[in-house]
């Protein structure tokens, strides 16, 4: 992988793990749900749970996970070629956030903290919306990486031939 998809990667990654993690806790602060206590919570995980951590270093967790995600998605976009197709990109975000909707139930079962129960299922359907959203916008702006970079060499081919006296 070319460093530009890596630092595309970071950006993706970033920018719509943003995007989620403010929609949920939006969602947590107007229904009082606990989405995003959800979205962040590691108190399960051997080792880290025995920190409390902060909830800005908590969602440095989640982006670096986003950041992950995107890293692979975009891995996989360029192997199949998608570059240029929203739907074929939503389509695989769309299968690569799949397994969130999955992640719900054992997120619920496995939190020490107060979180949704596993059969909550308007919470459910907050946080399936939210991942939904999440791989929209994670093709989205893999697209106008894309798009921006191919405007970007464009503009250095013009400069070039322009430099160059070749016209």
């Amino acid at each position: 992988m070319s460093s530009r998809n890596i630092i595309n990667s970071i950006f993706v990654g970033i920018l719509s793990g943003i995007v989620l993690g403010l929609l949920l806790k939006l969602i947590e602060s107007i229904s009082q749900i606990r989405v995003y206590t959800l979205l962040l919570n590691v108190d399960f995980i051997p080792i880290i749970n025995q920190i409390e951590w902060s909830e800005p270093i908590e969602f440095l967790f989640h982006i670096v996970i986003s950041i992950c995600i995107a890293f692979v998605f975009i891995l996989f976009a360029n192997q199949l070629t998608l570059q240029k197709s929203l739907s074929k990109l939503w389509l695989l975000s769309l299968i690569f956030c799949l397994p969130t909707l999955g992640l719900y139930f054992v997120l619920s079962l496995l939190a020490v903290q107060e979180v949704p129960a596993w059969n909550d299922w308007q919470a459910f359907t907050f946080w399936t919306i939210a991942h939904l959203i999440y791989a929209w916008v994670l093709a989205l702006l893999y697209l106008k990486t894309q798009k921006r970079e191919a405007l970007a060499c464009a503009s250095a081919s013009l400069f070039f031939i322009v430099q160059t006296n070749f016209i």
